[in-house]
């Protein structure tokens, strides 16, 4: 009997990501024996032509013996999003991808071997942050993927998957803004695994979309501080040392500066926005 391994891919006005991000799930490497994919891309208040373009990868899919499934929601939600597709999964293992993400071909085959087991776990792979158009995201990526966070441990942005057992632990998606971090929280850093497979996860653009999107994050895991504080336990994120941080800033100078910069004007009222996708490109 074929287990299933549910993708679900909330996508919001994603069309000019939606082809590659299917392209290249598409490319994975063949399944262990046993197992097959849902595909259940969330197009969920779009006013281009996201949801077109997603149901245009369905033959290729079918072509791998993969269910694809489009699904379109009025409002503009990524935790509804989430929600309709989780209700609509069926898989043993279930996958989170964001639109953007562009997943390396022995990722998901990885991601099964580790989450094929009874006992609760989380899985995700290994961060490439793709080459940025303007030198300041170049130059602000060329440090931030340095941080023990990112290059170390299982980060889960972008992209991350749970077991069956593990997705158990809680219901519906609460209306929240960092869902990544809720999901990456609610596993003990024991039970969170990093494979070595790739994915390719791209830094917004600019000063101004750098500011925003930190305060953004910011502002979820302090509200997941305020409304989950018990999670905080499974926080293990690794701080660096004076020493550490030094040598980190003679490789990078530039790269220090310009993430220094955003940090004290994360601090600031500058390029405040009220909307509920802090993103641009």
């Amino acid at each position: 009997m074929n287990r299933t391994i549910s993708i679900i891919l909330p996508a919001h006005n994603e069309a000019d990501y939606i082809d590659a991000c299917a392209g290249a799930l598409l490319q994975s490497d063949p399944l262990p024996d046993g197992w097959r994919a849902q595909v259940i891309i969330v197009a969920n208040g779009c006013t281009d032509d996201t949801s077109k373009r997603a149901s245009s990868h369905a033959n290729a899919a079918e072509a791998r013996g993969w269910e694809w499934q489009v699904i379109e929601l009025d409002q503009g939600s990524k935790p509804g999003a989430l929600n309709a597709g989780d209700t609509a999964a069926t898989g043993d293992i279930r996958v989170y991808l964001d639109a953007d993400v562009l997943l390396s071909p022995a990722l998901l085959p990885q991601m099964i071997a580790e989450l094929d087991r009874p006992e609760p776990a989380y899985c995700g792979g290994s961060p490439v942050v793709s080459r940025g158009q303007s030198w300041i995201t170049r130059a602000y990526g060329r440090f931030w993927v340095t941080l023990p966070f990112v290059a170390q441990g299982s980060p889960g942005f972008g992209v991350f998957a749970m077991n069956q057992a593990g997705r158990a632990r809680w219901g519906d998606w609460p209306q929240i803004i960092s869902d990544d971090t809720f999901a990456r929280l609610n596993f003990t850093p024991a039970e969170r695994i990093r494979v070595a497979a790739t994915y390719h996860w791209p830094l917004v653009e600019g000063f101004r979309n750098l500011v925003r999107v930190r305060r953004r994050q910011n502002e979820g895991v302090a509200q997941i501080a305020k409304l989950y504080p018990e999670l905080l336990r499974n926080d293990d994120k690794m701080s660096m040392g004076v020493s550490e941080l030094f040598q980190r800033m003679l490789r990078h100078p530039v790269g220090f500066v310009v993430y220094a910069t955003v940090a004290l004007a994360v601090k600031t009222p500058l390029f405040r926005t009220k909307s509920d996708w802090a993103r641009g490109r």
